[in-house]
Parts: C-alpha cells; sequence; structure tokens
C-alpha cells in the first residue's frame, strides 16, 4: 500500500533523470496530472501523456535534458508530507533560488506554480520545490 503518492512521483521522476532515460510511467491521479502540466509549463519536461493500461491508466512523463546531455531536473524536493502538511499564503511564497527553481502549490484553483500562486494572490499546500 502506498501512503503518498506524490512521493512516489517525484522519486520516479528523480530515478529516470539520474539514469537519462528517455520518459517515466506512473499510475494516473488528478494530482499527479497537475504536477506534469506545470512541470511541463515550466520547461522541466518536454511532455506527458496519459497511457490507457489495465487495471489502471498510466501517466507517461517525457523528460527533457540539455543539448549535451545535461539535466534540466536537478532536485525535485517534497515539502508537504502526508504527516506534516505544509500551507502557505501568497504572501509567504519566497522564491526558490532566487527564482531560477519553482515551488508547486495545490490551491483551490489546481495545481500551479509558486510564480502563479504570487500572481493570482493564492496559497495552498506547498507539495514540492524543483530546481
Amino acid at each position: 500500500m502506498m501512503t503518498d503518492p506524490i512521493a512516489d512521483m517525484l522519486t520516479r521522476i528523480r530515478n529516470a533523470v539520474r539514469v537519462e532515460k528517455p520518459h517515466v510511467e506512473m499510475p494516473l491521479s488528478k494530482v499527479k496530472r497537475g504536477l506534469a502540466e506545470v512541470l511541463k509549463r515550466e520547461g522541466y519536461i518536454w511532455d506527458w501523456e496519459e497511457v490507457e493500461q489495465t487495471p489502471a491508466h498510466q501517466l507517461r512523463v517525457h523528460l527533457k535534458y540539455g543539448p549535451n546531455g545535461e539535466r534540466v531536473i536537478r532536485r525535485l524536493r517534497r515539502i508537504s508530507k502526508p504527516g506534516r502538511r505544509v500551507y502557505s499564503g501568497a504572501k509567504e511564497l519566497k522564491p526558490v533560488l532566487g527564482g531560477l527553481g519553482i515551488c508547486i502549490i495545490s490551491t483551490s484553483r489546481g495545481v500551479i506554480s509558486d510564480r502563479e500562486a504570487r500572481q493570482r494572490k493564492l496559497g495552498g499546500e506547498v507539495l514540492c520545490e524543483v530546481w
């Protein structure tokens, strides 16, 4: 039984990037779809797609690398965990690495990056940091 599917997703991406795989698959959920969409919008992955399989649908994330094979995703860190939820208002959201990285926030308007959350003046649960 998996207690933290978001941490599982981040670990799968982290491991795939480490061995330079072109894509990685994981079980699909709405939150994972939102995370993948934010990673795509912010330029950390090429694309994502839903793959219909039995017994459950899969989310395939196409990973992005630089022209010389350097990693675009250097670090993925889970912030809010099942044992300790971390919430932040729009005013408390600080740029990650001076704006070089992002935080992914789960808000009442969906899963968005910290930049979008500050623009829309939305707070929520801080899911992870990416840089």
